[in-house]
């Protein structure tokens, strides 16, 4: 009894919640998410049928799924193949539909790897429609196994009570219509056309950060395994500081081996040239062993060298960046492999990693701001000096061209790693242009014209 009367009272709070959002949108989100501590599952899917088609609306953890990631382009593609297979087969309030991956038709291995992939075991379905009769939306559950035969139909009627106030949000009210005379529709036609002639200056958006414009890069000397830092990241170094250094156990023992093989040589050449006064053979040798001679102690001196190198060494003054120290420990490194950088702290630049699909005409001098997630209000003032040709993708695997800018007054309270959001500004269009340059680019990119 005590049971009932809190599943009661949750399914109660419930939709109490859902009756006090104002908005459509607001109510799938708390569909997706608000259902959990009656019903447990790994991710929960809210789809609108505004018409025909399935429109992924709200996605569990998710504020809103409109990020074209690998999972939601996959996504999309199995609603295309839901709304197909369900909608035939459920319909009627309170319906609802256990799906698994054998339910997949053999031939659609993309949707089948995905589900296995991204999915949990059982799909749990349950449609919802309007007071008229009509399809409203779906709801889909990925759960590992059903939920309790007696807690179902309590869900249902959440369900039910869920779609009565999505119809109520997303039915049109026809009481009030504005009465706009042909006049005024002409009017306003007439400035919409000159607000789309006014020039605007072209800008973009892109993740940013702080760099330094004067900085030299620390390499591996030779092929090895590092050993220990000297120095912790961010730290100020001085000419001929130690930074780093490499294992030397291989070379030591290499080390070794080469002076023994050259005291071998040199007995070997001595001997010779002892016996060369009597003996015509190993006069004959003298040469061969000489040679053999010379090239132990070559090999002697390039491990000399190698072990001189093992300790690497601030060549300037400035500021040791690099990650995590305890990365690199242990770690294999090959010669010319980067470790660090050392870069001057006063001379301080930004950045900008522009996404191709937002790239714009940009020409050297071209304003920017950085805008850093530490100072938000505050951004500071720039401008580009170099470019990249070439997209390179950026740290968030999106293809991005590379700009670089300096500031126009050093700052004095940025230090180097800083991230944020850089502001470009490009040529001026005018304002019609810039609002369809996007959806053009866009429509080109799909048509393939």
């Amino acid at each position: 009894m005590t049971n009932d009367v809190a599943l009661y009272g949750a399914i109660a709070a419930l939709e109490e919640r859902a009756r006090a959002v104002a908005t459509a949108s607001e109510l799938m989100v708390v569909i997706a998410n608000d259902v959990y501590p009656l019903l447990h599952f790994r991710q929960a899917l809210v789809f609108a049928q505004p018409r025909q088609a399935w429109e992924l609306a709200a996605v569990s953890g998710l504020a809103r799924p409109t990020e074209d990631s690998p999972y939601l382009v996959w996504l999309r593609r199995m609603a295309t193949w839901l709304q197909g297979t369900l909608s035939s087969e459920v319909s009627g309030q309170g319906a609802m539909r256990w799906l698994t991956a054998d339910a997949l038709p053999a031939e659609r291995d993309d949707l089948r790897d995905g589900w296995q992939e991204w999915w949990s075991a059982v799909l749990w379905h349950v449609p919802l429609y309007r007071q008229s009769g009509s399809p409203l939306g779906h709801l889909c559950f990925l759960v590992d196994e059903p939920p309790a035969a007696a807690l179902v139909p309590h869900l249902l009627r959440l369900f039910a009570s869920y779609a009565h106030h999505w119809d109520l949000l997303t039915r049109n009210d026809r009481r009030w219509r504005p009465n706009i005379s042909r006049r005024q529709k002409r009017i306003g036609l007439i400035a919409a056309a000159i607000l789309c002639l006014l020039p605007v200056r072209q800008t973009a958006l892109g993740p940013a950060e702080v760099i330094s414009l004067d900085a030299i890069t620390v390499a591996s000397p030779l092929e090895g395994v590092i050993k220990t830092f000297h120095v912790r990241p961010n730290q100020a170094v001085v000419t001929g500081q130690a930074l780093f250094s490499l294992d030397d156990t291989t070379l030591a023992s290499r080390l070794e081996v080469a002076q023994r093989s050259v005291l071998v040589a040199d007995a070997e050449l001595l001997s010779a040239t002892q016996k060369a006064f009597d003996n015509a053979q190993s006069k004959s040798e003298i040469t061969l062993l000489n040679g053999r001679a010379q090239e132990k102690r070559a090999e002697l001196a390039a491990i000399t060298n190698q072990l001189a190198r093992i300790d690497v060494l601030a060549v300037r003054d400035g500021v040791a960046v690099f990650g995590d120290i305890n990365d690199w420990i242990g770690k294999p490194v090959v010669t010319g492999e980067r470790i660090m950088q050392i870069a001057d702290p006063a001379h301080l630049g930004v950045l900008v990693h522009l996404p191709v699909a937002d790239a714009i005409a940009l020409e050297e001098g071209a304003p920017v701001k950085l805008f850093l997630t530490t100072q938000p209000l505050s951004p500071l003032a720039g401008e580009i000096f170099q470019t990249s040709y070439q997209a390179t993708l950026s740290d968030e695997g999106i293809p991005s061209y590379r700009l670089r800018g300096r500031f126009n007054s050093p700052p004095s309270d940025v230090r180097i790693g800083l991230r944020g959001t850089a502001k470009v500004s490009g040529g001026w269009v005018v304002l019609g242009y810039h609002l369809i340059r996007r959806p053009l680019a866009a429509l080109r990119e799909r048509l393939g014209v």
